[in-house]
């Protein structure tokens, strides 16, 4: 595809500034964080302690290395706003990650958070091809996760007309495609793959669509990914990178004239890449593990925020920051699964409330289109071994599409079906999907 260019004068002052302004505007903002979260967040207060730093340690930078690390269980530990850094009564948003014991990672915004989360979608769009008065169809879900209202809100802020369809309903999101004649479209880029196919299947050619920009995020998707998607569809497709725990979709977006990686909005977010075994601080353009720590966000400040995504940070082109290259895994062993995050143990914990189950399980994923497919494999008790096996399974899937997000078919087996490991870890992923 031809990329449209933005027009002179579009870009905000900061994404063309030097590096100097940059990184003295980031200092500023690094330090009104640490303090921020100091002051009014007893986990960090304890944390900063134990490690022997205090928020006036940092003069330059590099100082934030010193600074101790924040994982998902932090947040955990810390729920439901045990983390957040302003009055409840401030909070004018939740969402959540998905939890099966009770307990996911919780995100709340003030009124001023949700203000700059769409201000950065709506560079994020802008940065993507998009302009006012475009119709943008949202095909992200809406709730709890962060995608589709994050997106719906940016596409506002741009002047954008939405259209807020959200997730499923192939055959009537093409009708609204060919009726509303969107210029953009936000979507998985595995769901955007379904959509092109739901075209052929209804006689159409997807490329006479109207949508000229796919922006695509919530998963990891390949270059290979992105060549297909264009040729079927005939059009530009761009990628945005975000994670609820740092804010939500458009914490980093590619420009649609260069196409080389999303540009991290560092103006907001402080990246570094760690060694995720050692946690020390690696040079830009190491493949590492992704940390973040916000620098504007007032509700849940986030100080080194791990995010267990490998990338590597490269030099800015486009605009005057950085930019991540592709995610090529994760540093633990967590599944994307048709865009939901699934951790293995997420499954081990539902099995295991299962007293008819042995608690021996894999999740063995398959792709025979675009989309993953997930079968779960366990196994009954010996003295369970005449037990209604179908039925024990039926309930096991609705527990995992309830609690977790992710329709999976389920096996369950005879006693001792499941492979053991007699040395090293358990095999819980067998993952056969094309490399």
């Amino acid at each position: 595809m031809t990329a449209r260019t933005p027009a002179p004068g579009a870009l905000e002052p900061i994404e063309t500034a030097s590096r100097d302004e940059l990184q003295a505007l980031q200092l500023q903002r690094l330090r009104w964080t640490l303090q921020h979260a100091y002051d009014h967040v007893p986990h960090y207060r304890a944390a900063f302690d134990a490690q022997g730093v205090h928020p006036s340690d940092c003069r330059t930078l590099a100082d934030l290395a010193r600074f101790p690390f924040t994982a998902k269980a932090d947040l955990r530990a810390q729920y439901p706003f045990g983390m957040f850094a302003v009055p409840r009564d401030q909070v004018v948003r939740i969402h959540a990650s998905s939890g099966t014991t009770g307990k996911p990672t919780v995100v709340g915004y003030t009124q001023g958070d949700i203000d700059r989360w769409a201000d950065l979608v709506a560079r994020s769009i802008r940065a993507s091809g998009g302009r006012r008065g475009d119709i943008v169809h949202v095909a992200y879900g809406y709730g709890l996760f962060t995608g589709g209202l994050g997106a719906h809100y940016g596409a506002e802020r741009m002047g954008c007309t939405v259209v807020p369809m959200s997730g499923g309903q192939t055959e009537k999101q093409v009708q609204l495609i060919e009726d509303f004649r969107p210029d953009i479209i936000m979507v998985t880029p595995s769901y955007m793959q379904v959509i092109v196919e739901e075209f052929r299947r209804q006689g159409k050619d997807p490329r006479q669509m109207s949508v000229r920009v796919g922006i695509f995020g919530a998963e990891p998707w390949t270059e290979a990914m992105r060549r297909d998607i264009e040729a079927s569809a005939a059009i530009d497709a761009v990628d945005i990178y975000g994670l609820s725990e740092v804010m939500g979709p458009g914490v980093a977006n590619e420009c649609i004239e260069s196409k080389d990686g999303p540009v991290v909005w560092e103006d907001h977010f402080y990246p570094e890449i760690i060694d995720p075994e050692t946690g020390a601080v690696l040079p830009d353009g190491s493949e590492g593990e992704l940390v973040f720590t916000t620098l504007t966000k007032e509700a849940l400040p986030l100080v080194r925020y791990r995010t267990r995504d490998l990338t590597r940070l490269l030099p800015p082109t486009a605009r005057s920051m950085r930019r991540m290259g592709k995610i090529v895994g994760r540093s633990d062993d967590m599944l994307i699964i048709r865009g939901v995050n699934l951790f293995p143990t997420q499954v081990e914990e539902l099995v295991l409330q299962d007293t008819r189950l042995s608690g021996q399980y894999q999740l063995v994923v398959t792709r025979e289109g675009p989309l993953d497919d997930l079968l779960v494999r366990c196994e009954v008790t010996p003295q369970h071994a005449g037990a209604d096996r179908a039925a024990i399974g039926q309930a096991l899937q609705h527990r995992i599409k309830t609690l977790v997000g992710v329709s999976a078919a389920v096996d369950v087996g005879l006693p001792d079906s499941i492979e053991r490991t007699l040395v090293g870890k358990a095999r819980r992923v067998v993952d056969k999907r094309p490399k």
